[in-house]
């Protein structure tokens, strides 16, 4: 039986990974649960999977859960709530599905402790690619992708000689704004963003979706994942989320993996691999018909997505910054501080600003990582006042 540790079990993946230990108890035990503050649904899950431990990022909602929960469930308070449930003893593997780069630390603890990654937090590979992939090597840490596009392609090139594949393609929704005309995207409010017409996910990585940061974030983790260059990563526009990815190879044969938008899919492959286990939920039927669409991206419409691979091959802190000013800027839409057009420009301006360089740790990363957020909060504070 594997030992699961889920750092961020309250958000969309974590409760989707839950239903995965749900189906299959004789497969899976929960034994450490991570929130960052959500204690009315942590205090479900503590009592219908009783873990060992649980953790509550933010200190307030720690101190209220630690006083009106009384059960054998130790109940660990602040960031290295983190850590303790990364590196618990009796865990096998880690599913990091925190947001942002709050994963960036636990994720380390969890390879140094050599325990088995489900990664579904895309910014740790992107700010962090080549310290994350140098660790997991040097400790034998295995990094299993739980995004749909990268579980997509790790099935795709299982068997495959590598020489053979010429390029990667990840396939994109194209997200809330697809079919906006290019004069309105501009002033695009949060809401607009948050009508994802095919995902049900949570509001940072919906946002992503609809300005293609998403996208380019998963560009630079597919680089870290697979080991190919940028020049070898496409980007295909797929309104149905049908395709979830692809492999091209050097013959022009495709390789593609499909199935209905579910991510308890790629969970549930992440968590069982290399063994394939049945999974309640709405198969793919062929015989009810498939209309399946294929386009490039708007890449003028939506700059991120380019600005990506510029900063993919860039390297050093770039990446960082990158993923550090979008967050920032992410919140401030939802905050309804700054429009859609803003993201962009606060990204960019951001890494015009900074002094790449060669990270050497994960506390080089984190300066970095706070510097960029804190230009980013100047840049927004400038257009929210505009």
């Amino acid at each position: 039986m594997k030992a699961i540790s889920i750092l961020g079990s309250t958000g969309s993946i974590g409760t989707q990974t839950l239903d995965v230990i749900r189906q299959h108890p004789d497969q899976f035990q929960a034994v450490a649960l991570v929130t960052h503050g959500n204690i009315d649904l942590l205090e479900q899950q503590i009592a219908e999977f009783k873990p060992i431990m649980v953790g509550v990022v933010d200190e307030r909602a720690y101190s209220i859960l630690k006083d009106r929960y009384q059960g054998p469930t130790e109940i660990v308070g602040g960031k290295e709530a983190l850590i303790l449930a990364a590196t618990l003893p009796e865990v096998t593997m880690v599913v990091t599905a925190v947001v942002g780069a709050a994963g960036i630390e636990p994720t380390m603890a969890a390879i140094q402790a050599q325990k088995t990654i489900g990664l579904a937090n895309k910014e740790t590979l992107v700010a962090c690619g080549s310290l994350i992939t140098k660790a997991a090597q040097d400790y034998g840490v295995s990094i299993l992708p739980i995004d749909s596009e990268h579980s997509a392609i790790f099935q795709c090139l299982e068997g495959q000689d590598k020489s053979n594949v010429e390029k990667l393609i990840i396939t994109a929704s194209g997200g809330a704004l697809r079919h906006w005309k290019s004069e309105d995207l501009y002033r695009a409010a949060a809401k607009d963003c948050l009508a994802h017409p095919t995902w049900n996910m949570g509001n940072k990585i919906t946002i992503d979706s609809a300005t293609l940061f998403n996208k380019g974030l998963e560009v630079i983790e597919a680089h870290w994942l697979f080991d190919f260059d940028y020049d070898h990563i496409d980007v295909v526009v797929h309104p149905q989320s049908i395709v979830h990815s692809m492999i091209q190879m050097k013959d022009g044969a495709i390789l593609a993996q499909l199935g209905n938008p579910d991510m308890r899919e790629p969970i549930q492959y992440a968590m069982t691999y290399p063994k394939r286990y049945p999974l309640q939920m709405e198969h793919l039927d062929f015989t009810k018909g498939l209309d399946l669409q294929f386009m490039a991206p708007r890449w003028d419409d939506f700059p991120a997505l380019r600005l990506a691979f510029t900063v993919g091959k860039e390297g050093g802190y770039a990446p960082a910054v990158f993923n550090a000013a979008n967050e920032m800027a992410v919140y401030a839409l939802l905050d309804e501080r700054i429009t859609y057009g803003h993201i962009y420009e606060v990204v960019s301006t951001v890494l015009e600003r900074m002094n790449n360089g060669v990270p050497t740790s994960i506390d080089d990363v984190l300066a970095m990582d706070a510097w960029a957020r804190q230009e980013a909060t100047k840049e927004i504070q400038r257009r929210s006042a505009c």
